[in-house]
Order: C-alpha cells, then sequence, then structure tokens
C-alpha cells in the first residue's frame, strides 16, 4: 500500500473516532494544514489571470499584455506590425494600454460610419467623394474625385488666372476667369441676336426691342485685348406725335408722343361718356391705338308734371335747360322756387312745388319706403272717397329706365294707406288725385338700393398657371353699379367668405395671409364688355395692387359688384377661378436660361443644352386638382351654382416670383 493510501486511511481514522468514543461530531483531533506551499494564483500580477492546467495553477497575462503573468505583464504594441497589416489601408492605428484602435485617414471614412474602429468585423475604410458637396470648387468650375483627395478644373471657356491645369481650394479663394472678352455689353431698348463668340476678333449683333428704332451700327467688337469695342448701336423710341382729336372731348392727360405714352381723353362740359375707351397708348408702329370714345350731349328728357301746374319750356333737355311752372286758376304756389334745370346727371332737378288749394288731405306721410298714408277731410268721412294714382319713376344713372303705375283706389277709411310696388334704387313722383272734387296732391319718393344682380362671369378651373379672367358689365337693375372688385382668398377660405363683411384688405396688410386680399378695384364707367385681366401682372388697379401669386399655392377667386348710392352700399360675390398648383411661368424660365446661357456656354449649341438641363431640374409639375362649382355670394350668403368648369385657359406672361 503506497503512502498516500496510509494517509487517507488515518484521516479516515481520525473522522471516525469521536464517534467510536462518543463524543460530539467536531470534538476530534485539529487537522495541521502546511502553510508552507505558496498559493500560485494569489501571485498573478494585476494584468493576469489564473488559469488551472493539469491539475495546477498558472497565471497568464491578459489579452493586450505580455510577461511571465507573475512578476510583469506589460502593455503589447499592437501597431508595432503597421497600421496597413491591422487596421487595413488607407488607416492610422493607435495603441492604448492593453488594446488599440484604428481610424481611417483624411479623404475615406469607415464603413461602419464610426470615427474608430477595431476591424474584428470586417470594417474598412472607403474613399469619400468630396464632389457631392455642392460648389465646392467655386463659380465656373467643376469637381472631379480622386483617391483620398479631390480636384477642380475650370469650365470650358475658362482658365485659371495662375495658368495652371487643375488646382485644389483648400480654403483659399482661386478663380476660374472667362476666356476671351467675357459677356458682351448689354445695350438698353436691345437685345443680341444670332451667334457671338468670346474669342478676339469676334463680333456680336443687336437689334432694337419692339417700340424702338436705330439708324447706327448694331455691333461690338472682341478686341485682343480681350476687352469689348463700345457699341454704337442706340435705340430710340418711335414718336406718334400729336395726339388725335375726340369730338366733344379733350385730353384730360398726356405723358408724352413716344412708344407706351398714354392719352386719356374726357368728355367737354355738358357732354357725358357713351361709349369707347378713354385711353390712347402709343404702338410700336408709331400710331396711337384705342381713341375710340364717344361723347354724347347730356339729355334730360321730358320734365316731371306738377299737378295743377302749367309748364313754360321751349322743349330743349340740354345741360342747364330749364322749366318754369305756374300754378293753374284756383291754386296758389307752394314751395322753393318755381323752376328746374337739367343737371349734370341728365335728370331734372326735384323741387318743392306744388300748387295748393283748399285742403282736403292731411298728414300726409310715407312710411315703409313703399307706402303712404293720409288723413280725410273731416267732413268727409263716412263717404266713399275715390283716388287716382300716377306714380313716375326715374334713374339719373340709368337714363332708359321709366317706370309708371296709374290706378284707382276707393276707400271709405278716415286714414286710408296704399302701398306700391316700386323698383330699386329709384326716385319717384306721386301724384294723388281725388276724381270727385278735381284735386290733386304731388309727393315724393326714393326708393333704396338692394344687392346688384350677380354677375355673369365664365368660372375658370386651372393648374400651374395663372388665367386670364374677362369681364362682363353688369345692368343697373337694382341701383347703380359703382365699382368691380377682383378678390384672391387661399383656396382654403372659400367656405367662410363672406361678401358683405370682407374688408378691402391691400396686399401689403398683415391679414394677407389668411383672408385674402383685394387685387383691383375699378370704376363701373371704365368696365367694358370683353375687358380682361390676368392675375399677379404686378400692375396698381385702382388704390390695389396685382401681387404676383405665390409658387406652390392655390387660391380662389371672387368678383365682387359694388353698388352705392344715398349712402348705401351693398355688393353680390360671384365665385370667378380656381387656382392649383401655381408652377413658373414660361417667361419665369426663359429668363433663368438666358442668365445661364450668359454665365456658362461657349457656344450656342452648349448653351441651349445647359439651360434646357437646368429648366428640366426646376420646373415643378402641378398635382391633380378638381375643379370647383361656380357659387355666387350675396350679401345674405345665398349660394347657387352659376357655371361650369371650362377647360380652355387663355395665358399671358406673367412673373409668379
Amino acid at each position: 500500500m503506497s503512502s498516500r493510501r496510509v494517509g487517507r486511511g488515518l484521516g479516515t481514522l481520525l473522522l471516525l473516532l469521536p464517534l467510536l468514543l462518543g463524543l460530539p461530531p467536531g470534538a476530534g483531533p485539529r487537522v495541521i494544514v502546511d502553510r508552507s506551499v505558496p498559493d500560485v494564483c494569489a501571485t498573478c500580477h494585476i494584468h493576469a489571470t489564473c488559469h488551472q492546467t493539469e491539475g495546477k495553477s498558472v497565471c497568464i497575462c491578459n489579452y493586450g499584455f505580455v510577461g511571465n503573468g507573475r512578476t510583469h505583464c506589460q502593455d503589447k504594441d499592437e501597431c508595432q506590425i503597421g497600421a496597413s497589416k491591422i487596421c487595413g489601408n488607407h488607416t492610422l492605428c493607435h495603441n492604448t494600454h492593453g488594446s488599440f484602435y484604428c481610424v481611417c485617414l483624411d479623404g475615406f471614412r469607415a464603413s461602419n460610419n464610426n470615427k474608430t474602429f477595431i476591424p474584428n468585423d470586417g470594417t474598412n475604410c472607403t474613399d469619400i467623394d468630396e464632389c457631392e458637396q455642392s460648389g465646392l470648387c467655386g463659380r465656373n468650375a467643376r469637381c472631379v474625385n480622386t483617391e483620398g483627395s479631390y480636384k477642380c478644373y475650370c469650365n470650358d471657356g475658362y482658365k485659371l488666372e495662375t495658368g495652371e491645369h487643375s488646382f485644389n481650394p483648400g480654403g483659399n479663394t482661386v478663380s476660374c476667369k472667362e476666356i476671351g472678352c467675357g459677356s458682351p455689353p448689354e445695350m438698353k431698348h436691345g437685345y443680341i441676336v444670332g451667334n457671338y463668340s468670346l474669342l478676339p476678333g469676334s463680333a456680336v449683333h443687336y437689334e432694337c426691342e419692339e417700340g424702338f428704332y436705330s439708324d447706327k451700327g448694331k455691333s461690338s467688337y472682341c478686341t485682343a485685348n480681350e476687352t469689348w469695342e463700345p457699341a454704337t448701336l442706340s435705340c430710340k423710341g418711335v414718336d406718334c406725335g400729336v395726339p388725335p382729336s375726340v369730338l366733344n372731348a379733350y385730353p384730360e392727360s398726356v405723358t408724352g408722343t413716344t412708344y407706351g405714352s398714354e392719352v386719356t381723353y374726357n368728355c367737354v362740359h355738358g357732354y357725358v361718356i357713351a361709349s369707347g375707351n378713354q385711353t390712347a397708348v402709343c404702338s410700336a408702329k408709331g400710331q396711337w391705338d384705342g381713341a375710340d370714345l364717344v361723347c354724347k350731349e347730356i339729355d334730360c328728357g321730358k320734365p316731371l308734371l306738377i299737378p295743377h301746374a302749367e309748364m313754360i319750356w321751349d322743349n330743349t333737355t340740354t345741360l342747364q335747360s330749364r322749366v318754369y311752372y305756374q300754378c293753374k286758376g284756383g291754386y296758389y304756389f307752394n314751395g322753393e322756387k318755381n323752376f328746374s334745370e337739367c343737371t349734370i346727371n341728365q335728370s331734372w332737378e326735384n323741387i318743392k312745388y306744388t300748387c295748393k288749394e283748399e285742403e282736403l288731405l292731411s298728414n300726409v306721410s310715407i312710411f315703409n319706403e313703399t307706402c303712404v298714408k293720409w288723413q280725410r277731410k273731416t267732413g268727409r268721412l263716412g263717404e266713399q272717397e275715390t283716388y287716382t294714382f300716377h306714380v313716375q319713376g326715374q334713374r339719373w344713372y340709368q337714363k332708359e329706365f321709366f317706370h309708371e303705375i296709374i290706378f284707382n283706389f276707393t276707400t271709405y277709411k278716415q286714414a286710408p294707406e296704399v302701398c306700391f310696388d316700386l323698383q330699386p334704387g329709384t326716385n319717384y313722383s306721386i301724384n294723388i288725385s281725388m276724381v270727385a272734387l278735381n284735386f290733386s296732391l304731388l309727393i315724393f319718393m326714393t326708393t333704396q338700393i338692394t344687392d346688384p344682380p350677380f354677375p355673369d362671369v365664365q368660372f375658370v378651373a386651372v393648374k400651374g398657371s395663372a388665367p386670364l379672367l374677362r369681364f362682363r358689365r353688369v345692368e343697373d337693375q337694382n341701383g347703380p353699379i359703382s365699382l368691380y372688385q377682383v378678390i384672391v382668398l387661399p383656396l382654403g377660405s372659400q367656405s367662410t367668405f363672406s361678401c358683405d363683411s370682407f374688408v378691402a384688405a391691400t396686399f401689403f396688410s398683415n391679414t394677407t395671409d389668411t383672408e385674402g386680399y383685394v387685387a383691383a378695384e375699378f370704376q363701373a364707367k371704365d368696365v367694358a364688355d370683353n375687358m380682361s385681366i390676368v392675375l399677379g401682372d404686378r400692375h396698381y388697379y385702382g388704390k390695389f395692387y396685382n401681387a404676383p401669386l405665390k409658387l406652390g399655392e392655390e387660391y380662389c377667386v371672387f368678383l365682387r359688384i359694388i353698388s352705392e348710392w344715398n349712402k348705401v352700399r351693398t355688393q353680390s360675390c360671384t365665385v370667378w377661378a380656381q387656382i392649383k398648383s401655381l408652377a413658373p411661368t414660361l417667361q419665369y424660365m426663359f429668363a433663368v436660361g438666358l442668365g445661364s446661357i450668359a454665365a456658362v456656354c461657349l457656344v450656342l449649341f452648349l448653351s441651349f443644352s445647359a439651360a434646357r438641363s437646368y429648366l428640366h431640374h426646376t420646373v415643378l409639375s402641378p398635382p391633380g386638382a378638381i375643379a370647383c362649382e361656380a357659387v355666387h355670394l350675396s350679401a345674405t350668403m345665398d349660394v347657387a351654382q352659376t357655371g361650369t368648369t371650362s377647360s380652355f385657359l387663355e395665358t399671358e406672361n406673367v412673373s409668379l416670383l
């Protein structure tokens, strides 16, 4: 038996001895541990770990350290074998205490998009395309990417001021200078025609704009010093001469006689405008266009009759003509004056002139605007009385209008009342006659105006452009038409728009974005059938600015008709147009393309290619839009369908910037 087995037997005996002797457990003899054998794990270095190998304890340095594991474990420099070997190409290796990390060189980025990495997951450094950054090389230059960097080259037709082939800005300002004479000189009222080169010896040719002419040379030359000779072209405006005369009218204002000048006519005293245009314009052909004003002499028509009075009149009805009145026998004059004059408003002035006899009617009064009541004479109460009513109505603003009512009225009442079916906005004279007693009484009343008729418009629904809107005159049925207003609203505000509460806000007011604005206002006398307006043409109409519409916005356009008379104002509104998804106009795109041609092209073919490429990337395609119904909005917000969507849109070149 080996000594190890003997030792184990003695140990077992020592454990069983207390039980044999009847002693409690643990009361046996103590085991003595030999402390002279050292604990290996307790001696491991701070950067080492104890491992069991074949029943023995061994100290091994941690990863990133080298040494015997007990007395020393020093940092291992992983980077000493080279950054390309441990981190990969285009990298830098950085050693740390017990480890390392990698970073990419300038011009490269890690494939995991982190600044640092350890290449244990396949991370590597890839080239950065610096040319993706817009404008990196500055104006008139292009960028070419290289491995870890980039280079800049001047565009065709340009060169570096230093004479070098390429450059890298690196924070320094480097400019590419145009080869040759550069951009040709601009010509006031002139434009360049045909092809031209920027090289010395080349020429550029000019022509005058419409309405201008030149009797001098029309070219400029690029000299050997790379400068343009001054152009001799001088464009002068055509002259239409003295404005033409218009029968019974005079030129109220003249802005000049050259192209684009205007002359405005007005009728002489005693005449009013019958038709035609008040303004003539000097055209490009040297002629005055639009001078077709027609003035007609004021005609007041027949004077109003006054009961029991004779007229002393020479039958003239022109301005300041007079008719005199004289009471018949048995009647006496009661009033301020005994004559009436034909006024500038083409109506006879109302005079308080009556011929009175024994008073048979008293307390005559008007109520509810169209009704009259009176008291009968006390001595005739209980008797039946028949009255004849002769009602005549006229309007100064509508000369052809004449309303007449004649009827009899019989009553026993002490205080009779009669109401008439009268037209709005009219001056009436009412002659009340007592048939049996040959007695008459003349009274006057004026009816107030009501909402004007809804304007008859052709509803337009468009997308991508501003529409051309055409006016149609509205008849003076319910009162004089005073103003026409064009109102532009955000499309979302259409359902809440109120014709009578909308404030006449200008484009520059603070509420434009939410409540819309009045884009134009026209006096009724200035509006003719088939007259048109283009939204956003930047002109003033009346005191309102027709502002350009914003790209991408959606609008609803209303036409409002306003009547004003006797300090009363009424209005009616109609939806006129719906505009969706505004896109840049042809004029806008052409202007941008022309600027690109002058800046970056050597020859016309390349210029057109660049402009077309620019337009292709900037034009916005309008989204689909649906047509809205034309809706009339009156002061009471009544809504009725009045028109259908028109698929035809007449356009003009209007800037929408």
